[in-house]
């Protein structure tokens, strides 16, 4: 199996963290480079520009630059400066951006978390599926969903 490009979406959350260090131990012993995806979700950005009665190019201008500003955090926070390659801001559909650029960029693998900073459990995942699981529908490549918890020591 060649695995050298691992595409990991994170949210900031602890789960997404998680699966940043899962992928540590991939890039060790695959000699694999990670690229980290955040995807604003186009459809909360509307809610919140019509909240703060601000036009969308704005709001989204903003949350991409608080995105940007938590992924510095995010990748110091979690060690992981020597496994990204590189980050990516993307603005629309998190199921479709993550496709999207995977396809792109022709990763070798998908890792994601379990679950995210929405958690777990909600009425939209019940009904319309998690964003990794259409993730996993739409894409040729593997998907690696790791758990939150998954694999650490007692």
């Amino acid at each position: 199996m060649n695995l050298s490009l691992i595409l990991i979406p994170v949210d900031f959350s602890d789960c997404a963290a998680h699966g940043v260090a899962y992928a540590k131990k991939l890039t060790e012993k695959f000699n694999a480079e990670c690229i980290l995806i955040h995807v604003i979700d186009e459809a909360i950005a509307r809610q919140i520009s019509q909240y703060c009665k601000e036009t969308l190019d704005k709001t989204k201008e903003r949350l991409i630059n608080q995105a940007h500003q938590a992924m510095r955090a995010f990748i110091d926070r979690n060690d992981a400066k020597s496994i990204v390659k590189d980050t990516i801001v993307s603005f629309g559909t998190p199921f479709q951006e993550i496709s999207i650029k995977a396809r792109e960029l022709q990763v070798d693998l998908i890792l994601m978390g379990g679950y995210g900073s929405r958690g777990k459990g909600q009425l939209s995942e019940i009904f319309f599926g998690s964003t990794v699981e259409k993730v996993v529908r739409l894409l040729p490549c593997p998907v690696l969903c790791v758990p939150y918890g998954w694999g650490e020591e007692s």
